[in-house]
């Protein structure tokens, strides 16, 4: 970031309109982080996604203005000398014709960014009492430390570091940190089967977390344009360039990352994909303003592969649990985005790269940056969380975690009241490997009824008129054309219900984000139909015509045969109770 070490005596409009615009946009990137994450997370869990979200920004924002800004800003090469709130007494490190306040709310915004990174990767199993420690202790001194090298006038300043709008100090920061509270934390129940294999546990609205992922392009045009603190001049231009740079480096990665799955698993995997045009995004944002559109093109297909790449590393290997790709997008993009200024500078601000005539000089002050923050973030993070591990805890106790966090964190029975049964979707990663290790979850015990009096079941017959229950389980989508079917042999009365099930195939094998989803249960639905007149054969043929893709998982037709129905509003019983009595 540019600034002047002088106070303007005038104040520049356009400037500083832009700086207010551009931190109002990033501002909302809060919302795309806390849709992105809510999304590839389990809806057990989307409240208490959202709160910390939501705190990280209203915890940091005034610890920021009663400790950050000073130290990220006071003199000093190492830690800032703090001088105090930030109000007036800091204008000196505004920009020229930028008045300070406006100046201050777009550095804590950026504060609030690299601390919001941290929540998708420890998601769905950590305290929220001590989430919101951690929250307060990267803003108020991990944070600013390591920004005040960069941007406050520190030592990495001196030597002609560069990170325009914050891979290193806001995204790589919030990626290692990420890490660290991941790998303490310890990997979601069911994530790893007994021999280490990691299973995919699918996010529950894909939907919420790509329009989070548009909101982060938008702003990201905040985040790295108004960086440029300026509107003035040839700060126009500079301006112009840093937005073409950003859109092209995130667009290219999008689409290298499709081809990429495209080809790995089959199939362009849709999550993966969406991560890719935030890992663009990430990596672009150190050089913006000093490296070419073609550079930039590069920079994003290689964050592409490398995307990919980091979040099946670290998932399978590492035996980092981090559900939304965090780490991947932000700190190994981050890290590459850093790096990349000293391969790809075109000498716009400061020196050039290696790869376009500067030699490597750029590069090893870029890596010793990079290098340095990592280690500055890591040792700290993890002392943090190991203090909070062992005092009041880190991780939701084994129960909490399979109820989900809303209720138990929150007494949110549910994100989606009218929707989601929170203990089946619980039981979607609670697997028999599971239970030798966590504790037993009981149902809920309900209060004993005294039974006054043994109703015997009188049989029933109907004549020569049978009645035959079948039981279709079959895929959702599926749904709209069996009724048509059963319609046009004349079966009107149906029963849909929404179930949770599985054959003893497992069903046809699926991927996300590269891990195979263990289909223990999948969502199906079960059509009930009960028939007297129509043959029970005439149902079976058409439910099967109707279903029949050739694939593992089309679905199954239980046939019951039926003692009686009984009409309530009516009393009709037998045959009559299935015939139209409305004439």
């Amino acid at each position: 970031m540019l600034h002047s070490s002088t106070l303007a005596a005038d104040y520049s409009a356009v400037s500083t309109i832009w700086v207010l615009v551009g931190a109002a946009l990033v501002f909302f990137m809060q919302a795309g982080f806390a849709m992105v994450e809510a999304g590839f997370t389990r809806a057990k869990n989307a409240g208490n996604i959202i709160m910390k979200n939501l705190m990280d920004f209203c915890i940091g924002t005034p610890l920021f203005w009663l400790f950050g800004f000073g130290i990220m800003f006071g003199a000093g090469k190492f830690i800032g000398a703090y001088q105090g709130i930030a109000d007036e007494t800091y204008a000196s490190v505004s920009p020229d014709g930028v008045p300070f306040f406006a100046y201050f709310i777009f550095q804590t915004v950026f504060c609030a960014t690299a601390a919001t990174i941290v929540s998708g990767a420890m998601a769905e199993r950590t305290k929220f009492v001590s989430y919101c420690i951690y929250s307060a202790c990267i803003s108020l001194i991990v944070y600013p430390i390591e920004a005040h090298w960069i941007w406050g006038g520190g030592w990495l300043a001196d030597l002609g570091f560069h990170d325009f709008a914050g891979s290193t100090c806001v995204h790589m920061a919030g990626g290692v940190a990420a890490f660290v509270g991941a790998a303490i934390l310890g990997p979601r129940i069911g994530k790893y089967d007994k021999n280490g294999k990691p299973r995919a546990i699918p996010g529950h609205n894909l939907t919420i977390g790509a329009l989070g992922c548009f909101i982060l392009w938008f702003c990201w045009f905040g985040f790295n344009g108004a960086s440029t603190v300026s509107m003035e001049g040839e700060n126009i231009s500079l301006a112009s360039k840093v937005f073409t740079t950003t859109n092209l480096a995130a667009a290219v990665a999008t689409i290298v990352t499709m081809l990429f799955t495209w080809f790995k698993y089959k199939k362009p995997d849709v999550s993966m994909t969406l991560n890719a045009s935030l890992a663009g995004l990430v990596a672009i944002t150190a050089g913006c303003d000093t490296v070419s559109p073609v550079s930039a093109a590069i920079i994003g297909a290689v964050s592409g592969i490398l995307v990919v790449v980091a979040v099946e590393f670290i998932d399978a290997k590492l035996k980092v649990d981090d559900p939304v790709g965090a780490c991947g997008v932000h700190l190994c993009n981050g890290l590459w985005g850093t790096i990349a200024v000293g391969l790809f500078s075109d000498g716009t601000i400061g020196e050039k790269g290696l790869f376009t005539g500067g030699g490597a000089h750029l590069l090893g002050i870029q890596a010793l940056g990079a290098g340095s923050v990592i280690l500055w973030v890591a040792v700290t993070m993890f002392a943090v969380f190991e203090i909070i591990k062992h005092t009041i805890g880190l991780r939701a106790s084994a129960q909490e975690e399979i109820i989900g966090l809303d209720i138990t964190e929150h007494g949110l029975v549910s994100s989606y009241a009218d929707f989601a049964p929170t203990m089946a979707q619980a039981a979607l990663s609670y697997t028999k490997d599971d239970a030798k290790s966590v504790t037993k979850v009981e149902a809920p015990a309900r209060p004993a009824v005294p039974v006054e009096k043994a109703v015997e079941v009188e049989s029933y017959t109907t004549g020569t008129n049978k009645m035959t229950k079948l039981v279709i389980v079959c895929n959702q989508q599926k749904l709209n054309t069996l009724i048509e079917a059963l319609e046009n042999i004349e079966v009107t009365g149906v029963t849909v219900t929404n179930v949770l099930g599985c054959g003893i195939q497992k069903g046809q094998p699926e991927y996300y984000r590269g891990a195979v989803v263990e289909a223990s249960l999948v969502p199906k639905v079960k059509v009930e139909v009960v028939v007297c007149k129509v043959s029970p054969r005439d149902v079976i043929e058409a439910a099967k015509a109707a279903l029949y893709t050739g694939h593992i998982g089309d679905g199954k037709i239980f046939v019951y045969d039926i003692e009686n129905v009984v009409r309530v509003r009516t009393g009709e019983e037998g045959y009559d109770a299935l015939q139209d009595s409305s004439t």
